[in-house]
Formats: structure tokens, sequence, C-alpha cells
């Protein structure tokens, strides 16, 4: 709807544009402004009108107004220029809007462009207080030393995570920073990671390598889901998983863990799932304790570990067999975990590993590393072998007081 209700400047300022382009007909300007078009030429009428009059001698123009169309259209002009300096001062604000958090890029473009446009200014145009403007200005030497603070943690963490093949995350970075002797909590490692982009490897999808045998002999269970032992050598967890080889090769990796340190006692790899696998890995375990009799040995209900001759093995080596229910990944959680976290470090996000040399050598290194120097969350960020060391010096101090 047209209004019919408009300000002696708007009036004014028609006017004036209609007679600044001489080329524009009143049709032209009437349309662009949105008005009647008689309406704005009864504007230019009255207008021409109070031109003629102030053309007359002085008697007749005491009756002018005060204000003369030169000095509107001088306030025209100078809105105009007003009005396009903020479009060119909200064109570059928009720029650093793209480059995260508003408000404390809005500080920063008021910082920059001050001298020219003047902080009142500028907060109007940014809707911010100046009070805050000047406030986040006078905290920034604070800022800056806290984040040549966090650079300089960033670097740490970043030769943390070079150390351990890219694999540690904010807590074993946190105890592995600690232990160097620089005190630090785990929600600023957090924080520095995420701000630097710095992250550990997530799980992947783990593929079933269990297969039970339905007509083999069962063993009760014996760990009913506490994965805690007093004492080594006293319970384990055993299972078996794949390593992906090339296009469409595997090689399957058997493991005995100790249930109080979380040590590997013993693995094997080969590129079959038969039962000698979990033999050799039981008997590496043996070799590494010197005897495993008395203890228990967990494990689903793979046709591997419900063979005779697996049964034979257990026997032999003094230890009692303890089953998980057949299709629950949780009564052998911690074996299961152990398999997500090789496979995860290990690979860092491939699809495989190259060719079978790699991925015996690779599987090398990361569970002789697992024993010896890799941080262990529910050993208090200790690894296993130090945290056997650990509990062992205490017990025997313990013993000897006692």
């Amino acid at each position: 709807m047209v209004n019919k209700h408009y300000p002696p400047e708007f009036k004014a300022d028609a006017v004036a544009l209609y007679r600044s382009r001489p080329g524009a007909t009143i049709a032209q300007i009437a349309d662009d402004l949105g008005v009647n078009r008689e309406t704005l030429r009864s504007w230019v009428r009255l207008d021409d009108q109070r031109r003629g009059e102030a053309g007359r001698p002085a008697a007749t123009a005491k009756l002018q107004p005060a204000g003369t169309v030169e000095e509107e259209n001088a306030e025209l002009r100078r809105r105009v220029r007003e009005l396009e300096e903020e479009r060119d001062i909200l064109r570059k604000a928009a720029r650093y809007f793209g480059r995260g958090d508003a408000l404390v890029t809005r500080f920063q473009f008021v910082a920059d462009h001050s001298q020219r446009y003047g902080v009142k200014r500028l907060c109007q145009l940014l809707g911010i207080a100046r009070s805050s403007f000047y406030y986040w200005r006078s905290t920034a030497p604070d800022r800056a030393a806290r984040e040549a603070a966090d650079a300089a943690l960033a670097v740490r963490i970043r030769a943390v995570q070079a150390a351990h093949d890219g694999t540690y995350g904010a807590p074993r970075i946190t105890a592995e920073l600690n232990d160097s002797g620089l005190p630090v909590n785990r929600k600023k490692v957090a924080r520095v990671m995420r701000r630097h982009r710095i992250r550990g490897l997530r799980l992947r999808r783990r593929v079933q390598t269990t297969i039970p045998d339905q007509a083999a002999a069962k063993a009760p269970d014996l760990i009913g889901r506490d994965f805690t032992a007093p004492g080594v050598n006293q319970r384990y967890v055993g299972d078996i998983t794949y390593l992906p080889v090339g296009e469409r090769g595997f090689l399957y990796l058997a493991t005995v863990i100790d249930l109080h340190s979380r040590r590997l006692a013993g693995w094997a790899i080969a590129d079959h799932m038969r039962t000698d696998l979990v033999i050799d890995a039981l008997t590496a375990a043996q070799r590494t304790r010197g005897s495993l009799d008395g203890a228990i040995m967990h494990t689903d209900h793979g046709a591997q570990y419900t063979a005779k001759s697996f049964a034979d093995a257990c026997t032999a080596a003094g230890v009692r067999q303890s089953m998980s229910k057949i299709g629950s990944s949780a009564d052998n959680a911690l074996a299961e975990s152990f398999n997500a976290t090789f496979k995860r470090e290990t690979l860092q996000g491939r699809r495989a590993f190259t060719d079978e040399h790699e991925a015996r050598l690779t599987a090398f290194r990361w569970l002789h590393r697992y024993n010896t120097v890799r941080r262990h969350s529910r050993l208090g960020h200790q690894s296993p072998i130090n945290y056997e060391n650990t509990t062992h010096t205490a017990s025997t101090t313990l013993t000897r007081a006692a």
C-alpha cells in the first residue's frame, strides 16, 4: 500500500534526487522510490514555486522557511556518503566473520579499523557494547600468553603422538606429559588437541572370527565377566583376531592376556585359524611365565578353543579352561577390546596391510611395545610390565614389613 504521509525530509530528498538526474523522468524516479507519480510531480511543482518565491524582493522573502533546498541537498549527500561508508564497513566485517567465533572476530574487526572509523561507530554498526570491546582489548596480553602456552603444549603433544605412532588420545598423552615433568590436566590436553586438530585413532568395525562348534565339549564360565585377578599368572583371557593383508588375504593373531596386569603373556601369528594357532599362543605364555599351573584360561566357544587338542594342551600345562556364553562378546570383552585397539593402532585407518611381511613386522613391534611402553588406562597409565614390577615391589615391601 502506498504511504500517503511522507515527512518533509523525504519529500525534499525525492525532489533533490529528481533534480540530480537530468536525464530521468518523474515517472522513473517515482517508480524507484515507490511513490505515486502525480504525488512526486506535485512535490516538484511546489519546490519550483518556492524557488520562484526565493527570487522575489526581500519583502516577500521573509515568508520563506529557514531551510533551503540547497541545505537539504547537502544533508542528503552527507547521508548518502554515510550509508556508502557503512556498506563498505559491513562488507569488510563479513570477511572477518568467516574466521570462527563471531563475537571475538567482531572485537578484532573494531580493533583493526578503529583508527579510521572510530570505536563508537564500529560498535554501533556491529551491535556490540563498547565496554565489552575495551575489556577484550585490555585482556589481550593475557590471551596472547595463554595462546603461546597452548602452542608450546601442542608441540609437546605432537612429539608424544609421534613417539607412539599417532595412537595416543588425551588420557595417555596427559600421563606421558606428567611423567616427563610437565604437570597438566586431561581437560587442558583435550582442549589443546581440539584447537590444534590433533586426534588419536578410533575404532574400526570388527569381523567375526569366532566359529563355534556346536558338538564340541564346553567348559564352565569361571570368570563371570570379572576381568580382574588378585595377582599375576592366575587368570588369563584368549582370543583370535584377523589381520587384513593386501586385497583378499588374512593373517590371524592369537593372544593370551593376564587379567591382573593386562600383559600379553603369549601370542602367535599364522595364515590359518587351526587349533595349532591357539596352542602356540598358550605355549608362548607358558614360556613367559615359566609355569601356568593352576591358572584359568578364559576364551570364547570358537572351534579352536573347544578342540580336544587344545583341552589336552591346557591339561598338560595345569590350566583350567573357562568359556563365555555362545554369541556373547561381553563375556570376553577384555580380549575383544585388546583386538580392537591392536588393529586401530597398527592399521591407522587403512583397510589392510600392504603384504604379509609388513603385517608381521608391524604386529611384532606393536605387541612388544604394548607390554613395555604403551600406557594402559586400567593400570594408572602404566605399561603392563612396569605395572607388574611396581606391584611386585610393593608386595615385597609389605611382606618384609610384616
